[in-house]
């Protein structure tokens, strides 16, 4: 099998998922919510997904407080023959406890989230947060507790994040995140490391080398999310979101303007030699994404069932290694951009 397939992947121990998954987050309103989606249109997504082929579900116990948990759960629950890989995370929300991954809780949360989920065994359970209490007090606590539920069979795999911070951050943030992640990574011993990828994501050195070959060489499975980045390598994205995406507050105007005008020239420029029909953009994204790796799943967002049959009908065939190229110089500019506004003017509000 080679990373230009759509066939099932083998993610890790125990996971066999089709290579473009879901990101299951939706809002408990009745309206949209920073740009989450409605339940209904969320539920009519993933009907269609599902028929797609779709099989590996991303959620967490902190989307909603656990609502997102309790949709998917549903779904899930009236479609008993549905083959799919449940993942959720843990590490926000602390509760009572002292800490998110203070004694038990961690078991109390997994305990939480399959009752949310309707499931007697969770495919993935990672760790979200690299924090681990003052002087990293908890850490030992959290790496016992996720080994026990591995060999209880509660879970089936242990999940961490790969290294983060905002996407304008300086290249010496960039190198702390990449040097905590690989302590933490070296302790923790993950299945897979679950991370936000798209074109604004810095290159980081681990090891002498990218995040796809050192998790390839260490033989652990990577789930890529936010490929095209809040909508903005799919060309749907306002200033708002295009802000958000590439971690600039919309109030800095003068830092996002030349910024969303970069973007839409190198954007159509991906248009002008690739064409301009619908999911174009989108498919230059996920499947710069999907190649990658063999051992690499993707999660994109279901809105509604629109956006489901983009992202999964504009596949196509696989990106050349000269297409490849192209799309990796017009993202690549982007980063550079990126990194330049952020070094005239740092900024460190959101986060990706």
């Amino acid at each position: 099998m080679t990373a230009h397939d759509l066939g099932a992947r083998h993610l890790c121990r125990g996971i066999l998922a089709h290579p473009l998954g879901l990101h299951c987050n939706v809002s408990a309103g009745h309206a949209t919510l920073e740009g989450l989606p409605r339940v209904s249109e969320f539920v009519s997504g993933l009907h269609r997904a599902v028929e797609l082929g779709a099989t590996f579900m991303d959620t967490s116990d902190s989307y909603g407080s656990g609502h997102s948990e309790r949709v998917l759960g549903q779904f899930s629950r009236q479609h008993p023959d549905v083959p799919l890989q449940l993942s959720s995370k843990v590490g926000h929300i602390r509760g009572s406890a002292e800490h998110p991954y203070a004694g038990r809780h961690i078991h109390h949360q997994l305990e939480q989230t399959l009752e949310n989920l309707y499931a007697e065994q969770l495919d993935l359970y990672t760790l979200d947060s690299f924090d681990f209490g003052p002087g990293d007090r908890y850490l030992g606590n959290a790496i016992d507790s996720m080994r026990t539920l591995r060999e209880v069979e509660s879970i089936n795999a242990i999940g961490m994040r790969g290294p983060f911070t905002h996407y304008a951050a300086s290249p010496e943030e960039w190198a702390a995140q990449a040097e905590r992640f690989l302590y933490l990574f070296r302790l923790i011993k993950p299945d897979v490391v679950w991370t936000r990828f798209n074109a604004f994501t810095p290159a980081v050195s681990l090891e002498g080398e990218d995040l796809f070959a050192f998790t390839a060489r260490q033989g652990v499975g990577l789930v890529l999310a936010a490929p095209l980045a809040h909508g903005v390598l799919a060309g749907t994205s306002t200033a708002r979101t295009w802000a958000r995406a590439a971690a600039v507050s919309p109030r800095r105007t003068a830092q996002v303007t030349p910024l969303v005008e970069r973007a839409d020239e190198r954007l159509h420029a991906l248009r002008s030699h690739f064409g301009d029909g619908p999911g174009t953009l989108t498919r230059l994204a996920l499947r710069s994404s999907l190649q990658r790796g063999d051992h690499c799943v993707v999660v994109v967002g279901c809105s509604n069932r629109d956006q489901v049959e983009e992202n999964y009908g504009c596949l196509g065939a696989p990106l050349t290694a000269l297409e490849l190229e192209m799309v990796d110089d017009a993202y690549g500019d982007l980063r550079a951009h990126l990194q330049d506004a952020a070094t005239r003017s740092p900024v460190k509000e959101l986060q990706p």
